[in-house]
Parts: structure tokens; sequence; C-alpha cells
């Protein structure tokens, strides 16, 4: 799937792509504004990949401790706070999906 077919499928599907891993369905649910659902996916799996997905999560509900630990988890750098939270979920998901 490609990032242009995820963005799409947030606005027209009632469920997250069926392929879609668990830190995807995070990503997905974040973007429809459930952020429980999202922080819920994210917590399916220990893999790096749900670790920065859970890391972003915290950070956008402002609780940068957290986030910074789970940033260490997935082995990521922790964001610039002037890095929109916008950006940052593009670039997890372009990540995610094997794009640049």
């Amino acid at each position: 799937m490609s990032f242009a077919e995820f963005e799409q499928s947030i606005a027209r599907e009632g469920v997250p792509p069926a392929n879609a891993s668990p830190a995807l369905q995070a990503l997905w649910h974040d973007a429809r504004g459930d952020w429980d659902q999202a922080h819920t996916c994210a917590q399916e799996d220990g893999g790096a990949e749900c670790a920065w997905v859970h890391a972003y999560l915290h950070r956008k509900e402002g609780d940068l401790a957290n986030a910074g630990y789970w940033y260490a988890r997935a082995g990521r750098p922790r964001v610039a706070a002037s890095v929109k939270l916008e950006a940052e979920w593009a670039e997890i998901a372009r990540a995610l999906l094997g794009e640049k």
C-alpha cells in the first residue's frame, strides 16, 4: 500500500486496511481522531515500529517524558518541539509503508 492509498483509507473506510500492521493501525486511528484506540494499537506489539508510534502519541498528548522513553525504546531520537505533529505522523507512516 502506498502512502496516498493509506491516507485515502482514513477518509473513506470505517476500519483500518486489513493488511495494516499494528503501528499503521495506530496511525490510522490517530488520524481519525481516536487517540485511545491508537494508543491501544500501539501497545499491541513490543517492536520498534509500535514504540515509535507510541512515542509520537505521547508527544501529541503532551507527555514528553513518556514520549522520550518510547523514542528510546524505538531507537529513535526525540523529535524537536518545532517539528509539527502532522509532519512526524507522515514521516512515520511513510517509513512504515516503505516510502522515504
